[in-house]
């Protein structure tokens, strides 16, 4: 967790301003990279064919114009309470913020199990053990086990650490788009696949391209995650509008190369059908180069890393929230000696079980799609939110000057952001289906909340999205 440092007469203390421009846009940039374009160009290339990269590109726009909303709001209220604290301040409807929050506690936790099947396939191909779906799924929840035990510990966010592992996860893109382009100057690579379109039977373009957006959105996200860093930035409203577009225009960028690389060297269906799509890339553009030995172990580290942030997050809202009695208290307890949330590491390393062996029960599921794709779903829902956001805030006038969403783009956000959360953007009922069992959850927590607090005399619970970060 941040740092603090004192301040005199009774006010509480303050987190360090310690990220500057170059801090934090490395820290954007890492934190969308990792889990997303290691393990999903093989499922996008298989719904809109060789042109996998329209799919980002869409989904790198429906980003942008998002991220604009984000930049009103964070130059507006720079907190560190993200989404919550616009929906609490646009609506002020205590159940609608415990929702939003906890919606996107569920994304960090969808997030990073599909973060713990793709560490798992990538370990397999790397050590070339050669296990089934069920030795895949255990070696998935073991990993989860070890992120919890990490987390346990207290190993917190640094963001010299985040500099190190973007680092890391960028040496592996870049490493696919040199392959890609040596490969392509040598004339090694199928340039008529990049702009063929090759759709399922019962999709149109039109609806192949949205569903395969839905999935490729899951790459693209991350950016808004840096608004709870707004507090430890040096003068926020002045650098967030130009650092956080920046981040988002850099990694665009890396993605379409990628998978403009990927699926000019690597046929559809054998890049569909690996579980690590950019090591049969690297393979079929520099047979020299031990992809097998160097790629898997460098995914299965942006992938560890894009874990272990997804469940800190996921487990410090939760404890926020049980703090504040609008979930069980017993969430809350925290270690005597370890000092970190124990119980709630352990709640939500049981739902991130629960997911990945409900999604593999099915030898034939994409359990990394089916489980990247709910976190797109979920995560587009709160966008939808934020949009909506902006627009009733802009009767909120503040004293300090702040960045303004061009007019009209917020709406464009709304519309784009709910059509892709709606069924007829193509998504897989699959990923309704986790949504909904999350949802479900939380309503379930919510209510035994109500009735355990009516038990101890608490009339009312409220929710302060500023004190969510535990």
């Amino acid at each position: 967790m941040a740092e603090a440092t004192t301040r005199t007469g009774e006010d509480p203390p303050a987190l360090r301003r310690v990220m500057g421009p170059k801090l934090l846009l490395l820290f954007i940039v890492g934190d969308i990279l990792g889990t997303g374009i290691y393990a999903l160009v093989g499922q996008v290339a298989e719904e809109v064919g060789g042109a996998a990269w329209l799919p980002f590109l869409v989904a790198f726009a429906v980003a942008m114009v998002t991220a604009f909303s984000y930049l009103e709001l964070v130059t507006k209220y720079p907190a560190a309470a993200g989404a919550a604290l616009y929906a609490h301040k646009a609506f002020g409807i205590h159940f609608l913020t415990f929702m939003v929050t906890f919606v996107v506690m569920c994304s960090g936790i969808t997030s990073a199990s599909t973060a713990s099947r793709a560490f798992a396939s990538n370990l397999n191909e790397g050590f070339g053990l050669d296990l089934g779906n069920s030795g895949i799924v255990l070696i998935a929840l073991g990993f989860m086990v070890l992120v919890a035990a990490v987390n346990f510990r207290g190993v917190g966010e640094s963001v010299k650490v985040n500099v190190v592992l973007t680092l890391v996860e960028l040496s592996g893109l870049l490493l696919v788009i040199l392959v890609g382009v040596f490969a392509i100057a040598g004339g090694n690579a199928d340039w008529a696949r990049v702009v063929a379109f090759d759709t399922p039977e019962d999709k149109g373009v039109f609806l192949a391209v949205t569903s395969a957006t839905s999935l490729a959105f899951f790459a693209m996200v991350g950016f808004e995650d840096s608004v709870n860093m707004a507090e430890e930035c040096h003068e926020p409203r002045r650098i967030f509008p130009k650092i956080m577009l920046t981040g988002l225009t850099i990694t665009g960028v890396i993605y379409v190369l990628v998978a403009i690389c990927a699926v000019a060297l690597v046929p559809v269906g054998p890049l569909a059908a690996s579980e690590t799509p950019l090591v049969e890339v690297v393979r079929a553009g520099a047979p020299g180069i031990p992809a097998d030995a160097v790629l898997p172990f460098i995914s299965m580290f942006a992938v560890a890393n894009s874990a272990l942030i997804n469940m800190l997050m996921a487990s410090r809202l939760l404890y926020g929230m049980a703090n504040q009695a609008v979930l069980p208290k017993q969430l809350a307890r925290v270690h005597p000696f370890r000092r970190t949330p124990w119980v709630s590491i352990i709640f939500t390393t049981l739902i991130a079980f629960a997911l990945i062996t409900y999604v593999s029960l099915d030898d034939e599921s994409d359990v990394v799609s089916a489980l990247g794709g709910t976190t797109s779903l979920l995560l587009l829902a709160v966008f939808t939110i934020v949009n909506i956001a902006v627009l009733v805030l802009r009767r909120d006038r503040v004293d300090a000057d702040h960045f303004r969403a061009p007019p009209g783009l917020p709406v464009v956000g709304v519309i784009t952001s709910a059509y892709l959360v709606l069924p007829f953007s193509g998504r897989d009922a699959i990923q309704y289906e986790l949504a909904g069992l999350l949802l479900l959850l939380g309503l379930i927590l919510y209510g035994i909340t109500i009735l355990l607090n009516r038990r101890l005399g608490v009339r009312k619970t409220t929710l302060d999205p500023a004190k969510l970060d535990g």
